[in-house]
């Protein structure tokens, strides 16, 4: 299950994927529009500008916006950022594989296959869906 701070952090994101090109938004903005806390916003937001998502400007018209094409910033890269693995076991995690305490044959583990079959399916689902795609509202397969 994904943390609200994900969940926050890709409607803050499709706001501003919305208005890329356009100029800033600023936080009052997007809380408001988004029903965000306003604190929890500043917090997300900080975290998505010091990882090259946004940027921002002070001033009169200042605010945040996308660095990136919403094209080119696909799902699996906010979720890895905010929550780690997309795997629910560990011992199907590429990146943070932990062995099974439990299983005696990890091969030939059937919850273990069908967890990374999950895995799979949620990886490419995730890497295939574009913040753009989010704002247009096409799917993926």
């Amino acid at each position: 299950m994904l943390t609200q701070k994900t969940r926050y952090s890709m409607l803050a994101l499709v706001r501003l994927a919305k208005e890329f090109g356009k100029g800033t938004l600023m936080i009052n903005e997007i809380a408001e529009s988004e029903r965000i806390p306003k604190r929890f916003l500043e917090s997300i937001l900080l975290e998505l500008k010091n990882n090259g998502y946004l940027g921002s400007k002070l001033g009169k018209n200042g605010g945040y916006f996308l660095m990136k094409d919403p094209k080119t910033i696909n799902l699996l890269e906010i979720v890895r950022l905010f929550e780690g693995s997309i795997a629910m076991l560990k011992c199907t995690s590429e990146k943070y594989y932990e062995p099974c305490q439990h299983c005696k044959d990890e091969a030939n583990c059937s919850i273990r296959e069908t967890f990374r079959d999950i895995r799979e399916y949620t990886f490419n689902k995730l890497t295939n869906t574009s913040l753009d795609m989010l704002t247009t509202g096409i799917k993926t397969l």
